[in-house]
């Protein structure tokens, strides 16, 4: 039996509601099962990435050249108790915009700047660099702070003689007078000195041989002032110079 327009679109109102109520029944039963299965978060504490793992990095074993210590070439310097002198780590050397900036005087009265000579590379005994220039003089003549400064330490040493260790105003510097005669009167570790002051006079003590009377001088830009003895030297002759 044919059906009217009535029915017919009964009919199809019937279809929408059937899909309709199936896809809502299938949502629903979908949503039930996502919530039954439990969920695992994974952080990247708990469990990194492998790109985000990094390997600790290990600090190779310092050769033993590597480990020497820049010391003045007049002697070798007796380390602090309980510490062992080594080179520290990278250059400490200071910007030529500071170095610029020093006013040095030469410290053996009486010298002249057009006098002294370059012996900063000069070769010396057991493969060393002299690292330091002589300023030759007579035996007695007085010995000058170069800058004002604090005398850091009075050294007796079998390379240097009678020496002494002065630290700069800033302490980023120490200068070093070696083959020494003997100490000007109240010189002592401790005592800040006026640039000019007579702290010494030249000698010809330590290996610096017999009659063979200067002064050794060198400059050293250090990492920590407290291990004076350390650190990397400094061409006085420019400075002095100028």
């Amino acid at each position: 039996m044919a059906l009217g327009a009535t029915g017919r679109a009964r009919i199809r109102v019937l279809l929408i509601v059937i899909v309709t109520l199936g896809g809502l029944g299938f949502f629903l039963w979908t949503r039930v099962r996502r919530s039954s299965v439990p969920s695992v978060t994974t952080t990247n504490e708990e469990v990194p990435r492998t790109s985000e793992i990094s390997t600790p990095s290990v600090a190779p074993t310092p050769s033993p050249t590597a480990t020497a210590a820049t010391t003045p070439s007049a002697e070798i310097p007796q380390a602090e108790p309980g510490l062992t002198p080594v080179q520290p780590a990278g250059d400490v050397a200071l910007p030529t915009t500071f170095i610029g900036k020093l006013n040095l005087v030469i410290p053996v009265a009486g010298v002249k700047p057009e006098q002294l000579l370059d012996t900063f590379t000069d070769a010396r005994s057991e493969g060393r660099s002299h690292d330091a220039i002589d300023i030759i003089a007579a035996a007695g003549t007085p010995v000058m702070a170069v800058s004002e400064g604090e005398i850091v330490k009075l050294f007796q040493s079998e390379r240097g003689g009678i020496t002494i260790y002065q630290l700069s105003p800033d302490k980023k510097l120490v200068f070093y007078y070696a083959h020494l005669q003997r100490y000007a009167d109240g010189i002592a570790a401790g005592k800040y000195v006026r640039q000019g002051e007579v702290i010494a006079y030249v000698g010809d003590t330590g290996n610096a041989g017999a009659g063979n009377y200067h002064l050794h001088f060198s400059i050293t830009a250090l990492a920590d002032p407290k291990r004076y003895w350390e650190g990397t030297n400094i061409n006085p002759y420019p400075l002095l110079r100028k």
